[in-house]
């Protein structure tokens, strides 16, 4: 059984400037390093997303002005309506989940099933439409949108 389970240590006294320099010339090279690929990650995030957004624009610019508006109803809010859908506007909805639908491209399970707390939606009945909304989960609709914008396309 040892006598003492604890030993003391003496500092190592042998530690020359040379060596202090060499750490501190490492530390620097590492701490340059580092800041470097935090720079290069920060440019070419904000790269990517710059192109990102010039795309988003100039896709759903094209999307939009393809197309005359013939008349507007309710409220251009992009924030309180961020979701969009185009079709044909349509009496109807599916077991008591909207009292509208806008028909699309691709048969009866792409109809956008619309209700609107802003728009009297029954004035656009037969139009082409282009409307903004917000999209609510439904029990029976594959899409159910809450109706905030609309506007009548040719």
């Amino acid at each position: 059984m040892p006598d003492k389970l604890l030993h003391e240590f003496q500092a190592n006294e042998s530690f020359s400037q040379k060596d202090q320099s060499d750490l501190s010339s490492k530390n620097k090279k590492i701490f340059l390093v580092a800041m470097f690929g935090i720079l290069l990650g920060v440019l070419s995030g904000f790269g990517f997303f710059s192109i990102k957004t010039k795309t988003e624009r100039s896709i759903s610019s094209k999307a939009t002005t393809k197309k005359k508006v013939k008349q507007t109803a309710g409220v251009k809010n992009t924030k309180l309506f961020p979701d969009s859908a185009e079709g044909l506007l349509k009496e109807g909805g599916i077991d008591g989940e909207g009292s509208f639908h806008l028909e699309r491209p691709g048969g009866e399970s792409q109809n956008v099933y619309l209700t609107s707390s802003t728009i009297d939606l029954s004035q656009f009945v037969g139009e082409k439409v282009r409307v903004w909304g917000k999209t609510y989960k439904g029990e029976k609709a594959g899409w159910l949108m809450d109706v905030g914008y609309l506007e009548v396309i040719e």
